[in-house]
């Protein structure tokens, strides 16, 4: 065959049946033979485009397109080799000179959308694909594309009616089927967008991000397993397919399974070092396991990729204040905002920062604006009134600590009766009221002492209070004291106890603060009489830690080891009341000679008052036993953090709550070695000269 134009019908039909080694062979022969043959030039350029040699492709169509300016498929196809090397810019000047020779030419319009949203350009981007499905309306991929369009603009009804017009002309349209169930996810269609993902996989079932987005349904739905399944066929196809890694990790997390939701997380970054959203939730995840130094570099490593994302500033705000390096936390908090302004979430946030600030009142304007948008949030009027009572404002704070109920974490303790809530607005002589203990120990034992005024009163007082408190509260004048569950059902009002201050329109003047309100059964006082050792030197309990479930513990408890200075002092008996032992805590006590562990045979909380009652001093970090000591009248020296909690109010020394305690506070934030290091002078002081404790 030597007829250049049999030749070159030949090259032609070959290609379009896509037998690209053959019509390569024939094109090069013809440029062979004619080195500037325009068709020749023109469509080897389009096969190696085909090829992914779009360097190559560029040289071939450009010489081509030097030969006949005046074909707008030439400038079509330069445009799309330079798009697939990324330069897009140059692609849209490309189409828009075959637009310039053709207005009509729907695939100039088709591709010079496709180039604009990847530009970000996505109004314009609709705009093109508009035009060309008004001069082609079956044109199933801009069709397709433009749904694609409508759903980055927030408009996924659109977007859905645009698949579906697609679909109506291809319904085997793998893409669209896909796309459309993108679209009925955001619509909040989920089980509806499981189908048509179904759909596309019934036609593709080796398309991964069919599968990925399947998973994606699946999760909507809570069906985590199933999600995982769909996710690891996809990772079976594309083994690097971070979407479907970090899209794994998530539905791990939700199935509580923490450590592999970490590792996918990882594998997601290990494909795409700057995956934006696999950094959030690494450091989200971090964070989770309280590892707020990791989570720190995630969010680091995630805003020198994007500086204006405000999760990742807020994220960040919050790993840093868990850090305690609440300056830069603080600053955290006011670039989130300076990118968004009405995250109440923020200004929350922000808030409780100044207050570890001591910065109390920019707080309370803070919180102010956090509810001035989100007047609802619970969490945020318990932080406020928090603050409101920690500057000793009672009377608005016991009011707006109401609000703890619909707290999930405090919810948890709400009980539900049929008698009405007494909050002080009813006579209670001759009736009978149920308190009931909420949150910790140590709350319950602060807030009982309204027991007595309520029984004084003329009211039949019944107590529901938990296991290690009963025998305790059973010794208070007028008080019958009954366990969860066993309270008899004839009382004629029930009162939470933290409650009660609200109630009895309680402000820091008017605390009932007369001690002991609280005192010994006989028979633990017989238990116990003898288990001190008669040594005649001073008698002094100590306390290092909290609960270790609440959140808060690890910034208001001393710790053993910042202690221990203080327990080698000579001519003192320390007795040990530390119930919950932290890891090492055992064999750093065991080598403190002039310490006695009693915490292990404490059974409940009249043993440890027992035991209390035989002290000359207890010492201890905000804790139940600090408020036991307090309650029985014992000299109690309690050791606080920087800016306690609501109930020690500011800068005192002293607890208008209990007379006999004395408060030592760290000078700044973390600083237990200042608070040790005061109370070991006075103790050794005194133990050289008795004063007053």
């Amino acid at each position: 065959m030597h007829d250049p134009v049999q030749v070159f019908n030949q090259a032609a039909d070959w290609h379009r049946q896509g037998n690209l080694a053959a019509a390569e062979r024939l094109y090069l022969k013809m440029l062979e033979a004619q080195p500037d043959h325009f068709d020749a030039l023109h469509l080897l350029g389009v096969l190696r485009c085909q090829q992914g040699r779009f360097t190559e492709a560029l040289a071939l169509i450009g010489g081509a397109r030097k030969k006949n300016p005046g074909f707008p498929p030439v400038h079509l196809n330069y445009g799309l080799a330079l798009d697939a090397l990324k330069r897009r810019e140059d692609a849209l000047s490309c189409f828009d000179q075959a637009l310039a020779l053709a207005p009509d030419y729907a695939e100039a319009h088709y591709n010079r959308g496709v180039v604009l949203r990847a530009l970000d350009r996505t109004v314009e981007a609709l705009a093109s694909f508009d035009r060309a499905l008004s001069i082609r309306a079956d044109y199933v991929e801009a069709l397709n594309n433009r749904g694609i369009v409508l759903r980055d603009l927030g408009r996924p009804a659109e977007a859905l009616a645009s698949f579906e017009q697609a679909l109506a002309f291809r319904p085997s349209f793998a893409d669209a089927l896909n796309n459309r169930g993108n679209a009925l996810q955001s619509l909040d269609r989920p089980l509806e967008a499981l189908a048509s993902y179904d759909a596309a996989l019934a036609l593709q079932p080796r398309n991964a991000l069919a599968l990925n987005n399947r998973g994606n349904a699946l999760r909507r739905l809570r069906r985590h397993e199933e999600a995982i399944a769909s996710y690891d066929r996809a990772l079976e196809i594309d083994r690097g397919y971070a979407d479907a890694l970090n899209n794994r990790g998530i539905a791990l997390r939700e199935l509580n399974r923490l450590d592999a939701a970490l590792a996918s997380f990882d594998a997601a970054l290990a494909a795409r070092a700057d995956f934006t959203k696999a950094l959030a939730n690494r450091g989200a995840l971090l964070q989770l396991l309280s590892r707020p130094a990791e989570a720190l570099e995630c969010y680091d490593k995630l805003l020198a990729l994007k500086d204006d994302h405000t999760e990742a500033h807020y994220n960040r705000g919050i790993a840093l204040r868990d850090l305690r390096r609440l300056p830069e936390s603080l600053a955290s908090f006011d670039r989130a905002l300076a990118l968004r302004a009405d995250d109440a979430d923020a200004l929350n946030n922000r808030g409780l920062v100044l207050r570890d600030l001591e910065r109390p009142l920019e707080a309370l304007a803070s919180f102010d604006s956090a509810l001035s948008i989100a007047p609802d949030n619970a969490e945020m009027h318990v932080n406020r009134s928090c603050l409101r009572l920690l500057l000793g404002d009672y009377e608005s704070g016991w009011e707006e600590f109401e609000w703890r109920w619909q707290v999930a974490e405090i919810a948890r303790w709400r009980r539900e009766f049929s008698k009405p809530l007494w909050l002080g607005d009813h006579s209670l002589t001759g009736k009978a009221i149920l308190l009931h203990a909420e949150q910790g120990l140590g709350d319950a034992i602060q807030f009982v002492r309204y027991a007595p005024l309520l029984a004084a009163a003329g009211a039949e007082v019944l107590i529901e209070a938990p296991q290690p408190l009963q025998d305790l509260f059973a010794q208070m004048p007028g008080v019958s004291c009954f366990a969860p569950g066993e309270v008899p059902e004839d009382f004629d009002y029930h009162c939470p106890l933290l409650s009660l201050p609200l109630a009895f329109k309680t402000t820091v003047v008017t605390i009932p603060a007369t001690v002991p309100y609280l005192s010994v059964p006989d028979q633990r006082v017989t238990r116990w009489n003898g288990a001190l050792a008669e040594t005649g030197r001073l008698r002094v309990g100590v306390v290092w830690a909290g609960n270790p479930m609440f959140k808060n513990d690890q910034t208001r408890s001393v710790g053993l080891g910042p202690l221990l200075p203080l327990l080698s002092l000579p001519a003192i008996d320390f007795y040990s009341l530390q119930k919950d032992m932290r890891s090492g805590d055992r064999e750093r006590l065991a080598a403190c000679a002039g310490v006695m562990h009693l915490g292990d045979a404490l059974a409940d909380f009249a043993d440890t008052a027992a035991v209390i009652g035989a002290l000359d001093l207890v010492i201890s970090s905000d804790t139940s036993v600090a408020h036991l000591a307090g309650a029985l009248g014992k000299p109690t020296w309690i050791l606080l953090q920087h800016v306690a909690d609501w109930r020690w109010l500011i800068g005192r020394e002293d607890s208008p709550w209990y007379p006999s305690a004395r408060l030592f506070r760290q000078p700044k934030d973390g600083d237990w070695e200042s608070v040790v290091r005061r109370v070991k002078n006075e103790l050794d002081q005194y133990t050289r000269e008795p004063m007053q404790i």
